[in-house]
């Protein structure tokens, strides 16, 4: 808390805001490798390039020329990090167009450098392709992988078992791929899907899976439920009007990316924000993961859940706080023209952000010194649900968490969401 203290004390001369978007660029600079961004830009953390985490950074980095036309050399170096980044996805594509879920030699007990097994890479690489042709007005990728591109979608159209246009996964198959349990139609993969599809102009087949999910129409596929007022995590076959497959906890990052895509309507997204508020989910910081915590005895838990901090409540994505979805949470409410209560976000984010271990506490504290890292502004992975603490095996210098927060620091700046339009 003394590092968070002094941080505290900086911002009072200078605006929170501002401190954290030059820091959150610091941190990006550890993770800009040579073959592009890692997750985490510090030795013993996860130095290989994830698909989702690079793309998300991806957000971030472009942004910084969209609002301020920064092309420096740091905007340059990050710009080349995503550039390489997408180059790789690429060019470790599955012959069946899957896109890895992470390239690189981060764990020793893998048996390959390239591994797969996520739905949400595929969609993330995709929208990378488009946030850097935009931001950057250079088609060049999109040109030179174009038969990726469509490799990708023909993958996609796979994951349709139903054939009903919607995607459907298998258990811990996206970024929460160690906790909770969820598996068919997921809310965050439908979302970034609507996105996707926008994206690339397939509008007709955009607008059939958001009257699905919305249940305006084929209602026993839709997601959204009104008297929860937010869609359901995931939910797979009926048994019958009591045996149903499908849980009802708040996915967190599910819901905002329904927003941010435009998935949601007003009226539900209206209705999402006031389920954040009335359960505090964006306190002490933005946001939760989900929520409320899922504990041991719950139908929901599963015994293999015991493997990671997720078994503890308020830990990990176990109602933990991550400030990557923190990020998303602000450029939310950009979208729904809450700025006031958006800027008030950003500098709760920027404080999450500006947390931080004294490096004697930390394993590589020597190497972390030389390197420059200090005991505050941090950007970690995630933070104590109920306390805001730093907890566990929290790693520092996250990529998303530094691109999201640049992210949403210029959609406010720009009044409006980049990007998903």
């Amino acid at each position: 808390m003394k590092s968070h203290t002094r941080a505290l004390q900086h911002s009072n001369k200078s605006n929170v805001t501002e401190i954290a978007c030059q820091k959150a660029i610091e941190v990006l600079m550890h993770c800009a490798k040579k073959t592009g961004f890692y997750a985490s830009g510090l030795p013993g953390g996860y130095e290989a390039t994830w698909a989702r985490d690079s793309m998300i950074t991806g957000l971030g980095v472009a942004s910084l020329s969209v609002v301020s036309r920064k092309f420096d050399a740091i905007s340059q170096k990050l710009k080349t990090a995503f550039l390489k980044s997408i180059q790789l996805l690429s060019q470790n594509q599955s012959k069946h167009g899957q896109i890895p879920n992470a390239v690189g030699s981060y764990n020793t007990e893998r048996r390959s450098d390239v591994t797969f097994n996520s739905i949400d890479s595929t969609l993330w690489y995709l929208v990378g392709q488009q946030v850097f042709a935009e931001s950057y007005k250079d088609k060049s990728l999109l040109k030179k992988y174009k038969r990726n591109i469509e490799s990708a979608f023909t993958w996609l159209e796979y994951q349709d078992p139903n054939e009903d246009s919607l995607l459907v996964q298998q258990p811990t198959m996206d970024w929460e791929d160690a906790f909770p349990h969820k598996y068919g139609r997921v809310i965050n993969t439908e979302a970034l899907y609507y996105g996707v599809l926008k994206m690339y102009g397939k509008n007709k087949q955009a607008e059939h899976l958001k009257k699905v999910v919305n249940g305006e129409i084929e209602k026993y596929l839709s997601l959204y439920d009104s008297k929860l007022g937010y869609y359901r995590p995931w939910a797979w076959k009926s048994h019958g009007p009591k045996e149903k497959e499908q849980e009802s906890w708040f996915d967190t990052l599910g819901n905002l990316l329904a927003i941010v895509t435009g998935l949601a309507t007003p009226k539900i997204a209206n209705k999402i924000l006031n389920y954040i508020d009335k359960s505090k989910i964006n306190r002490p910081y933005p946001c939760k993961a989900i929520y409320p915590p899922i504990r041991k005895g719950d139908k929901e838990w599963h015994s293999y859940f015991d493997a990671c901090e997720a078994r503890e409540a308020y830990h990990y994505l176990n109602a933990g706080i991550w400030p990557m979805i923190g990020g998303f949470y602000v450029v939310v409410l950009v979208k729904m023209k809450k700025f006031d209560k958006a800027q008030k976000e950003l500098e709760l984010l920027a404080k999450a952000n500006s947390l931080g271990r004294p490096l004697d506490q930390l394993e590589h504290s020597s190497t972390f010194e030389r390197l420059g890292v200090k005991g505050e502004w941090q950007f970690h992975e995630w933070l104590d649900g109920k306390t805001g603490k730093l907890e566990g095996s929290s790693s520092p210098y996250q990529a998303w968490s530094a691109g999201a927060y640049l992210y949403a620091a210029d959609c406010l700046k720009s009044r409006k969401v980049l990007y998903f339009s």
